[in-house]
């Protein structure tokens, strides 16, 4: 039996690619909290999102861009990026798998003082 409150990265990497190609699949959702796992392969296409967003690395390692940053990530690594910013992941290795975390609302949360 599957519970929806619990993901596993072994269970939804079974789930990957979608039927329509996609590299990432929704695990969890809560209100406006919203997990996947995203796991590309060979480039990252992803655009700005509405929300703030967390990755968690799960496996594998590279480079993430984030606006004009870029910093070297590895397993266990933990990136944050605001709503509406630029990011992507580079020269990231084949068996690169992140948690998404997508929270708060549209626009982001405002900054802590």
């Amino acid at each position: 039996m599957t519970n929806p409150w619990v993901a596993t990265v072994a269970n939804m990497m079974n789930r990957l690619p979608t039927p329509d190609g996609n590299r990432y699949a929704t695990a969890i959702v809560h209100g406006s909290l919203k997990v996947l796992i995203y796991a590309p392969r060979q480039n990252d296409p992803q655009q700005p999102h509405e929300q703030d967003e967390v990755y968690v690395v799960a496996k594998g390692n590279g480079q993430f861009v984030r606006g004009s940053d870029q910093i070297s990530f590895e397993e266990g690594d933990v990136l944050f990026v605001p709503a509406g910013m630029e990011h992507r992941f580079e020269d990231f290795s084949d068996d690169l798998v992140v948690w998404v975390v997508f929270y708060g609302p549209k626009g982001g949360e405002q900054p802590s003082p």
